[in-house]
């Protein structure tokens, strides 16, 4: 910011960037003039005046002459600044900040064998990290964990913002993290409700990733679903890869070896919803449609920071007076006036 001394603060751009609290007394300012000059009309005849022969065309007399006028120029400025730092000229800067309440989201994802099947593109567990990472780089000031599970549930990455981290543990996930064979849905998803259990906030998700049934683990899917529903955590799943075909030799029909019964129960115990996705599109349109269903609650406040500059107009106003007063008893005024 410069000086209360610069020019600049009487540049046509400075005074149009003001907001001004009284703009109505700016009004004022061209009958000040005005005011000055009949006073000096109703004044003229009662002047003393001494006369004075001189050549007109003598300069240093002339500049004597115009020097008489810094004196009541000065106390007309004065007026007028007085006047402009009456109206409040001010600088008003408006930011709008957005205030958002995070969600709390888990990701289950399965890693059995059985998600290196290759009817999704490179495979199932592939196909779901990358359409994983997409979700997550579309979620702003969520609080994001992953549990990966088979034969047991283990808690790779607890709720976090730093998303570069999670995309780390994506990048490791492979089958061979966990030997243990067999899909144990239920610890997984109490592994979950037991992590978000006490976080503060109101939104807390998790979104299982499986292609079977429950076949290991020692809490059966159904109490975990209820415990999730008990502690506020929606639960969402996902059935990924086609369902396999019984051959004909077995059955004169084509029937599905896939139950899908389970992972349906687990979302309505959950209060959630239940997905399928037999191929790539239809598995990043399902998390579309949870990324639409689990938006973030966010609310704008709109904050004025207000800077006033009358002071500066109030420093020229003195400083002109001062000058007023300093001129009024020496040659530069008329000391027959009084």
């Amino acid at each position: 910011m410069d000086a209360w001394f610069s020019p600049r603060w009487f540049s046509y751009n400075m005074f149009n960037s003001y907001e001004w609290v009284y703009p109505y007394l700016l009004y004022l300012l061209p009958f000040i003039p005005v005011l000055f000059w009949l006073r000096n009309a109703l004044h003229r005849n009662h002047k003393q005046r001494l006369a004075i022969t001189y050549t007109p065309g003598d300069s240093p007399l002339n500049l004597l002459t115009l020097l008489r006028f810094v004196q009541p120029l000065c106390v007309g400025l004065a007026v007028m600044l007085i006047v402009v730092a009456l109206a409040r000229p001010q600088v008003v800067t408006e930011r709008t900040d957005q205030f958002s309440e995070g969600i709390d989201i888990m990701l289950l994802l399965d890693i059995s064998d059985s998600m290196t099947e290759k009817d999704l593109s490179p495979n199932r567990l592939e196909a779901a990290k990358r359409v994983a990472r997409q979700f997550i780089r579309g979620r702003l000031q969520d609080r994001i964990g992953l549990i990966i599970f088979a034969g047991e549930a283990v808690s790779l990455c607890p709720l976090t913002t730093d998303y570069e981290l999670l995309f780390g543990f994506l990048d490791e996930i492979n089958p061979k993290m966990i030997p243990t064979a067999g899909t144990a849905i239920g610890s997984a998803l109490a592994v979950a409700v037991n992590r978000m259990r006490e976080m503060p906030g109101q939104s807390k998700v998790a979104i299982l990733i499986s292609d079977g049934d429950n076949t290991s683990g020692n809490l059966d899917p159904t109490t975990s679903a209820q415990l999730a529903n008990a502690f506020g955590v929606k639960v969402y799943t996902i059935s990924v890869g086609r369902p396999k075909r019984a051959s004909r030799s077995d059955s004169t029909s084509s029937a599905a070896l896939i139950d899908e019964g389970q992972l349906q129960n687990i979302a309505g115990l959950g209060n959630g919803k239940y997905f399928r996705a037999t191929d790539n599109k239809g598995l990043e349109t399902v998390f579309k449609q949870i990324d639409q269903l689990e938006k973030v609650k966010s609310r704008d406040m709109l904050s004025r920071d207000v800077k006033d500059f009358y002071r500066i107009y109030l420093y020229w106003a003195v400083l002109f007076l001062l000058i007023a007063i300093g001129t009024k008893s020496t040659f530069m005024a008329n000391i027959l006036e009084d």
